[in-house]
Parts: structure tokens; sequence; C-alpha cells
């Protein structure tokens, strides 16, 4: 194992930050080491939005279901998916824009996930915590409207940055051997690790809350995808101009 491997492994989401500011400098480096991600074909899709505004912040914490971290991080930015700007260079090279195509859709989401993971370990390399907000989606057009985005840009989740003020334990993820897979699919070879990784993730929780939480993976997949889950964002998705076909 090196050095980068060991900080990829780390990776805890911090919900406490010191007061100690993130400088501007670090920001645009860690926003630079997001573009160095791979990128679909070179689309670049992505436009990240630092809020400033405290207003904002506080708005944007309440839409996220409470989440106070968004406010008290030293740095708050969303990260969108953005096909207005190669719609643009499209029009720029004499072409049209060909809206609502599923493809082009996947390929700004991916390029939003792809940028914000590398940004994160570049924060993490210095030092920095974070943690992701995907309760922004809870309500994506109000989200918009405090942002201003037009059609073919959407937000896919915040990201706080901050100085952590914890150490909370590394969360523990399903083995390597539910996930890798050689030639074929393996329903079997997946399955055959619940039961260890229930335990592991139980005894993660009660020790983290002392005790306060009693949960296991399968109980919380059955939340999750056992019901319906933000079914507005096609609605949303839809008006934005992500008419997808």
């Amino acid at each position: 194992m090196n050095a980068t491997i060991e900080l990829l492994k780390s990776h805890r989401s911090i919900r406490k930050f010191t007061d100690e500011a993130v400088t501007d400098e670090q920001v645009r480096e860690i926003v630079s080491a997001g573009q160095a991600a791979a990128t679909s074909s070179n689309v670049q899709a992505v436009t990240v939005i630092q809020v400033n505004s405290m207003a904002t912040r506080e708005s944007m914490a309440e839409l996220a279901g409470g989440q106070t971290w968004v406010t008290e991080a030293g740095v708050f930015m969303v990260w969108c998916a953005d096909l207005r700007r190669s719609g643009a260079a499209c029009a720029r090279a004499g072409g049209d824009f060909e809206q609502g195509m599923t493809e082009h859709f996947l390929i700004a989401t991916v390029d939003v996930g792809l940028a914000a993971q590398n940004a994160v370990i570049a924060a993490e390399s210095l030092g920095l915590g974070i943690c992701y907000i995907g309760g922004l989606r809870n309500n994506p057009a109000k989200v918009s409207e405090l942002l201003g985005l037009p059609e073919q840009v959407y937000p896919v989740f915040g990201l706080c940055l901050g100085h952590p003020a914890q150490d909370p334990d590394i969360k523990p993820r399903l083995s390597v051997d539910a996930v890798l897979m050689q030639d074929t699919y393996s329903d079997a070879q997946q399955d055959a690790h619940f039961d260890d990784y229930n335990e592991r993730l139980g005894h993660y929780y009660q020790t983290r809350t002392g005790g306060t939480k009693v949960s296991q993976w399968t109980d919380e997949m059955k939340k999750l995808v056992g019901k319906e889950s933000r079914p507005h964002m096609r609605g949303f998705l839809d008006d934005q101009g992500f008419k997808m076909r």
C-alpha cells in the first residue's frame, strides 16, 4: 500500500468544522484537481458554484433536511451537471444542440461525480474534511432558483469543505469479494457477504453512537430502495430541459 491508497481508504464524512478559514488558493487548487478528472469526450460538463451568502447557505441547509454543517463549513459549494456550456460551444461551431438525449445527461452526471471525487481527495490531502450533501435534491427546483441555474444545468449535490473538528471512525464497506466479480455477475457471490457486513456495520453504529443506533445494511437498503425516493426528480429534470429520450 502507498500513501495515495492510504488516503483514499481513510475517507470519513466530516460534519463538524473549526473556525479556521479555507483559503481561496486552496479552493482553486481543489477545483482545478477536480477538472483534471476523466471526462467523457472532453465534454467537461461540470460547473461548481461556491456559495458565500450565509442567507443562501442557511436556506440550503434547511432544504437539505436541517444539515447545519452546510452553514458551519469553511466552504460550501454546489456541483452541477452542465450541458448548457457544451450546447453553447456546439452553437459557436455552427451546430444545433440536440437536447433531451439520455446519453448526454449520463455523461454530464458522471462527469460531476468523477470531478467532485478528485476534488475531495485533493481536499483531504490538504488536511481538510468534506461532506457530500445529496439532500439538496430534496428540493432541486428551489436550489436552482437560489443559484439562478438556467436550463440544461442541474444541482447534483453540495459539498462542505473545512478543517475537521472531529475524528470519526471509518465506516466499514462491503467486502471486496462482494464487489469484485470475474467474467459474469454472481448473485450468490454478493449474497454470501450480507451477514458479515450487517455485523460489521452494526458494530460500527453501536460504537459510534454509544449504543443508540441499532441498524444493519440490509435494513438501510430496505428503507432506501424499498420505497419511492424523490419522485419529483423526473419532473424537475424535465423542467430544466433534460427531456430524456
